[in-house]
Order: structure tokens, then sequence, then C-alpha cells
């Protein structure tokens, strides 16, 4: 297994490249759109509605090409550290699975709702559409394979004995859990939506500091 990134060679790094860029290219076209576009409030709606209104569309192509880039940085985990293991398996599935979840998103939009898009009236939507269920869906599917990646990552560094790597893993997959979980008990509270939002940053740019890692490490 050691000096498998060396052998595979460049379509490896740039398969780990498109992985490292994924995440950090989410969190900066979302903020963007946070900061412009009128009538968004990160304290009452999520992200995935950015994918509605005149400018929906800057927001599905991120969730697509996003995805893609996790998807292709999947790949480059499991080139990375060959076919055994937790690193040549699982963990690089579970990548993948959400970075499909992501081109999913970018298919099935979230439903409009409580003001936003302006004209759109406030409250929750009095139903939900099939293409804002099946967002729901993917998006829920997506969130539980990342959330199961960094725990089983966690075990793994801790196992191998990269303790830095093992806390940084767990503690995103912990702070992540308690984000979500909230969402559903605290329904419509501005702190629950607030801590998501920056919990899914965090998940992200722990995935993306992974394949950024195996850019540099074999171990």
């Amino acid at each position: 297994m050691t000096g498998h990134l060396t052998a595979t060679g460049g379509a490896t790094r740039t398969l780990l490249t498109c992985g490292a860029v994924a995440g950090p290219l989410y969190i900066v076209v979302v903020v963007l759109q946070v900061l412009t576009r009128d009538g968004f409030d990160v304290g009452r709606h999520p992200a995935s509605m950015l994918s509605n209104g005149e400018h929906g569309w800057i927001q599905v192509a991120n969730f697509a090409v996003s995805g893609l880039l996790f998807v292709a940085g999947a790949a480059g985990l499991r080139r990375a550290r060959g076919p055994a293991g937790w690193d040549g398996t699982w963990g690089p599935r579970l990548v993948g699975v959400f970075g499909a979840g992501m081109v999913a998103a970018a298919c099935f939009s979230a439903d409009p709702a409580d003001g936003f898009p302006p004209g759109t009236p406030l409250g929750p939507p009095t139903g939900m559409s099939t293409p804002g269920m099946m967002h729901f869906l993917v998006s829920e599917v997506a969130f539980l394979a990342l959330l199961v990646a960094c725990f089983g990552y966690g075990r793994r560094f801790g196992a191998a004995g990269r303790r830095g790597w093992a806390a940084l893993s767990t503690v995103t997959g912990v702070l992540f859990l308690a984000a979500w979980v909230s969402m559903f008990a605290l329904q419509g509270s501005r702190v629950a939506n607030v801590a998501f939002a920056l919990a899914i940053a965090l998940v992200l740019a722990w995935a993306s500091l992974l394949a950024a890692y195996r850019l540099t490490r074999r171990t």
C-alpha cells in the first residue's frame, strides 16, 4: 500500500485535487449568494432554497459541479489507498454517495417557502411537491453517508495513531450530528438553522481536507 499514490501518478492527484476544491467552492458560492440574493435569510432558509428564483440556476450549478468534484475526490481516495481496508472501500464509497447526493439535489430543487424567493407566502409550505420530496430524501441520504464517513475515518485514524485527524474527524461528526438533530428538535429556530448551515460548511471542509491530506500523505 505504501507508495500507491506515487505509483498511480497524475490521475490520482488530479482526482484528489478535485475533492480538495469541492468543499471550498461550494461554501464560497453559497456565501456569495447569501450576501446578494434578495430576501434570503440564513436564519430562516436552508441553502438548498437558493435553487429557486431568477438566479436559482447558480445554486443548481453549485450542487452539480461540487457534487461531481466530490465524486472525483472519492475516486481519488480509493486509488490513493488501494482496494483493501476502510480507506479503499467504505470510506471513499461514502464520500462518493455524498457527492452523488449533491448532484441529485441539483436535479430536484427544494420548494420555495417562508418568503423566499420574494413573492412566496410567509411560513412553511402547505404541501411538498414531488421534486421537493426527492430533494429532501437525497439530502438526508447524502448527509447520513458523510456523517458515517466522519466517524469511520475517525476510528481508522485513531487505530493508525494519527490522533489529530482522529479527533478532527470525530468532532466534525459529533458537531454535524448535533446540528442535524437540532433542526428537527427545534424547527423554526434561527439558532438551529444557523448552526446547521455552519455544520454543513464544517463537514464539507473536512471532506475536502481529507482529499488534500491524501495528496501529501500515503499512510
